[in-house]
């Protein structure tokens, strides 16, 4: 059941739809669960059921060119920058089993007290001026700093490194309005970062240390190592990946906190319920809202056959509002039940390998947040949404915080 363009419009370009994209979804839900967008040429798939399938199926729905709607970031060379993500199996398996051995759980666990350290000295500096009444934006002085200072210590870079290596990643991930490519000025930042990835790499090769980037050196399975550009490879993903949705994730969880303060008071004297708040937001505003796959082979759906080699728009953003699986999807309730339903992460063989870090730092982060302050009130006015095709979050989050 495929609706003509004009009836029902998705265009994660538009303005509007970054403004706020769950009505757009319901018509698609509702109307045309098979969507095809002629102009842009894609196709898009809203309900729950349909995206997690569409996440399972790695072999009809291929992640060769990427993950990312973006024309000049999709194509044969997506892996340089997006890693095993933009692979299949057996090559994805392979680079993502050698990962897996210098990116583990334990590794995450034995950061959390460094991460905890970054977050305090984050928020002091934040609180700080906060205290004389100022108005703070806590995305450019919180939830914007961060998760690139984590990525930066779990690879191990210098100290004096960190700020230069955040504005580059910002630039990496910095879209103008009305832009619907990657601009050249992102261009010239992943080249930079690129750059200083590589010399740290080789710094590495002379001389290992106890941080990430070593682990993914030394990692090996039957005598098979990685090369230096698929450790680079993964590095950059954690840059795109890691750095930004994390990001949005703090500050999505901070603005629907505000927008619903009866779910959130209680957490102040509960500090054990903030995962609970994360997994909410997670699905209610999730900072992943689309994931491009490429149709190999014929797909049929909805009586529907979708050609070879056409992109198709899986919407994990849509999944998590469909009332066949979510009881009152458009309520922000923290603690209702989610479980294996949630889709932010991705299911399947492409489950995002930084889950459990990014859940880890969300947690955190919150928490030592709520350690601090009596209440927050958000200046709505002034708060700036990002505009991305595939990103949903704030680029500035102004408030005034009761410390």
């Amino acid at each position: 059941m495929t609706v003509p363009t004009s009836e029902v419009i998705l265009d994660p370009y538009d303005y509007d739809f970054h403004e706020d994209p769950y009505p757009y979804y319901k018509r698609l839900r509702d109307e045309a669960p098979l969507y095809h967008n002629d102009e842009l040429g894609f196709w898009a798939l809203s309900r729950h059921q349909d995206v997690r399938e569409g996440f399972r199926n790695s072999t009809t729905l291929s992640n060769r060119d990427g993950v990312s709607l973006d024309p000049i970031s999709r194509g044969p060379h997506a892996s340089k920058t997006m890693s095993f993500l933009a692979m299949d199996d057996p090559a994805h398996l392979r680079l993502r089993t050698l990962v897996s051995k210098g990116f583990t759980p334990r590794r995450i666990r034995e950061l959390e007290p460094r991460v905890t350290e970054l977050a305090v000295q984050h928020l002091d500096a934040m609180l700080e001026r906060a205290r004389s009444g100022e108005t703070v934006d806590y995305v450019a002085e919180f939830a914007g700093k961060l998760p690139m200072d984590v990525i930066s210590e779990l690879m191990g870079v210098p100290l004096e490194d960190r700020d230069r290596i955040r504005a580059m990643a910002d630039g990496v991930m910095h879209r103008e309005d009305g832009v619907n490519d990657v601009p050249q000025s992102a261009i010239e930042a992943s080249i930079n970062l690129m750059v200083y990835y590589h010399e740290m790499i080789a710094d590495r090769r002379k001389k290992l240390s106890d941080d990430l980037t070593s682990a993914l050196l030394e990692a090996e399975i039957d005598g098979d190592r990685l090369t230096d550009e698929e450790v680079l490879g993964f590095l950059f993903l954690m840059v795109i990946a890691g750095n930004e949705t994390t990001t949005k994730l703090l500050a999505n969880a901070a603005f629907w906190g505000h927008r619903n303060p009866d779910q959130l008071s209680p957490l102040y004297h509960d500090l054990d319920k903030i995962p609970l708040w994360v997994e909410e937001t997670l699905r209610y505003d999730t900072s992943s809202q689309l994931l491009a796959r490429v149709v190999a082979g014929d797909l049929n759906l909805y009586d529907t056959t979708i050609p070879d080699g056409d992109i198709l728009l899986l919407l994990p953003g849509s999944a998590h509002r469909d009332e066949r699986v979510f009881p009152d999807p458009d309520d922000y309730v923290i603690g209702r039940e989610i479980g294996s339903n949630l889709l932010s992460f991705g299911s399947g063989a492409h489950f995002c390998l930084g889950a459990h870090l990014a859940r880890m730092e969300a947690r955190v982060a919150l928490a030592e947040l709520f350690k601090r302050i009596r209440g927050f009130e958000v200046d709505e006015a002034n708060a700036v949404r990002v505009h991305s095709s595939s990103v949903r979050g704030f680029a500035h989050l102004p408030m005034t915080v009761e410390v």
